[in-house]
């Protein structure tokens, strides 16, 4: 289900249906009325979206930490549209979730990678709160 989940752009529609179809495999259903909390302390199993941004944030640590410009940055960095611009709000891009959340220090942190991996779950944590409001 989340093969390829580290350049996904999440946004709310997608983190529900993936939620969704998590709990679908598990066979419990709304009408069940079962806090995800409970279902997470049962059966062991990690939320969907939280596995998603945590392997989004590994990636995010492999590209920003790379010297040179490989193809995997310089298709993380391009603009993926020149000329007329079309209406309404621009599409979201895989980086736009990462800066959205990262602090400025990042890319000095994902040098270093105990630093890189201890700032993970603040990333995740904060990605949750702004994902749900």
């Amino acid at each position: 289900m989340t093969y390829g989940c580290r350049t996904w752009t999440l946004n709310k529609q997608l983190c529900h249906k993936l939620q969704t179809a998590q709990r679908k495999m598990l066979n419990i259903k709304l009408k069940d009325r079962v806090p995800t909390v409970e279902i997470r302390k049962k059966t062991q199993v990690i939320d969907v979206v939280q596995y998603i941004q945590r392997q989004k944030w590994r990636w995010a640590g492999h590209i920003v930490s790379e010297k040179d410009k490989r193809w995997t940055k310089r298709c993380t960095e391009k603009q993926p549209r020149s000329g007329r611009k079309d209406r309404g709000r621009p599409e979201a891009r895989w980086v736009d979730d990462i800066r959205r959340t990262a602090d400025p220090q990042s890319q000095r942190n994902a040098q270093d990678r105990r630093k890189w991996k201890t700032s993970a779950e603040d990333y995740i944590l904060q990605w949750m709160d702004k994902a749900s409001k």
